[in-house]
């Protein structure tokens, strides 16, 4: 029997901690949002393997095959739905024919994954179409919610995932923050997640009385773009580190988290960088030289291996966000303390720009102009080099917030004209509807 027309619901998120973490293995805090892709796919007569896809954002029909790869351009929407039309081939043989159109009230290239939405949306309904999702051979190895979330990332960055093979994805060296924050979340919640292994730590509620106004800087933050090489030399840098890493120690870690894990112990949060001051200005030059975290002994085998610069920046930058802001970060919102949070939001965004390098001018502003108009926190988020800042601020302000921030980032320099904000409360997981 045919199986019936599916629709599924895939939020975007909001990576609210955990800047370029999660392909080093690190700690996140994410969370969907209220808004998203809708995509509705049923099966049509025709050739086993291709896919009629539509847009109701772009005009025209495309007409996809798993075994060609499409004449279009990078960064192409089609180019993500035939990225999972031939993974999923790869996988689990030849899908039925199916049509699959998608509709979005998610702002594209702004930082909330609409990319990562489109590959997860895609992957779950053409699985469901096909009848994968109640196989034995998908079960077997996509078991839950966040085996789901690893397979998407794989998807996209091309990995293996668990015994299902990888293959060429959208160009992107990505890890699963997004795909997590879209499957694993719970309305009103917020995940904290880690990467190595692969797991959801916990979730907290984010009190009613406060919401996320977004802004989105109008700079596009295209990963399969102008900006994926850009985006790519972070997990080229950490990749690089790891390997070396496993030739010095005769290990055979997979990640930087792993390294980590090998030198601290599993309680990584407890006492590494103890009493730092995520207050006080970060130090000048080209590495923490003079923080708790060159002090600590127990990091030297793993820091000495990167050299001075660019890499060892990449690298100090994720053992202070995943080892320390992250958890410091989870446990003020555990306890309702609003101000600790927003201490490691802040030295988050410096590093962000001293040490990742990944801002803007404009998403630099977005940050400095919340704090002025009395946001409790802000920060930028995604992948950098353009994209979105969230802020957080009252419930009961958010509307006035958000007008009064736009207004003000349209009056300086460099802001495009496209720039707009929203109003978003953590939202529910995607789902079949």
């Amino acid at each position: 029997m045919t199986p019936s027309p599916v629709t599924w619901e895939m939020p975007g998120r909001i990576e609210v901690l955990g800047k370029h973490t999660d392909y080093g293995g690190g700690r996140v805090l994410v969370c969907a949002v209220d808004r998203g892709l809708t995509l509705h796919a049923e099966e049509i007569p025709g050739q086993p393997g291709t896919l009629e896809a539509a847009s109701e954002t772009y005009p025209g029909i495309l007409h996809l095959t798993a075994d060609a790869v499409p004449d279009l351009p990078a960064g192409h929407w089609g180019r993500y739905v035939h990225t999972v039309l031939a993974r999923l081939t790869d996988n689990f043989g030849p899908l039925p024919a199916a049509r699959l159109t998608v509709a979005s009230d998610l702002p594209p290239a702004s930082g909330m994954s609409s990319s990562s939405a489109m590959i997860t949306g895609a992957a779950m309904a053409l699985a469901d179409v096909a009848g994968l999702s109640s196989t034995e051979a998908w079960t077997s190895q996509l078991p839950d919610r966040m085996a789901l979330a690893g397979y998407a990332a794989s998807i996209e960055n091309g990995k293996s995932y668990a015994g299902l093979a990888g293959r060429p994805g959208v160009g992107t060296s990505g890890g699963s923050l997004d795909h997590t924050g879209m499957l694993a979340s719970e309305e009103g919640q917020i995940s904290y997640a880690e990467f190595d292994p692969m797991r959801l730590i916990d979730r907290v509620p984010m009190p009613q009385e406060w919401s996320f106004v977004v802004a989105v800087s109008g700079v596009l933050a295209e990963k399969t773009g102008a900006a994926q090489e850009l985006y790519n030399r972070g997990p080229a840098l950490l990749g690089a580190l790891v390997e070396r890493w496993n030739a010095h120690t005769g290990r055979r870690d997979a990640s930087v988290q792993a390294a980590l894990r090998s030198l601290v112990g599993e309680d990584l949060e407890g006492p590494l960088l103890a009493g730092t001051d995520l207050t006080a200005p970060l130090p000048q030059g080209s590495a923490l030289a003079d923080s708790p975290l060159a002090r600590d002994e127990r990091l030297t085998p793993l820091r000495r291996l990167a050299a001075d610069g660019t890499e060892r920046d990449r690298l100090d930058q994720f053992l202070l966000e995943s080892a320390v802001l992250v958890p410091r970060a989870h446990d003020a919102l555990r306890d309702g303390d609003l101000d600790a949070f927003a201490s490691a939001t802040a030295t988050s965004q410096r590093l962000a720009e001293t040490h990742l390098r990944n801002q803007v001018p404009q998403t630099i502003e977005l940050v400095r102009s919340a704090e002025q108009l009395g946001a409790k926190s802000a920060s930028a988020f995604g992948a950098g080099f353009g994209g979105s800042v969230w802020a957080l601020v009252p419930t009961a302000d958010a509307d006035g917030f958000a007008a009064a921030w736009r207004e003000r980032y349209l009056r300086t320099d460099g802001a495009p004209e496209t720039a707009s904000v929203l109003v978003a409360r953590p939202g529910a997981p995607g789902r079949r509807v």
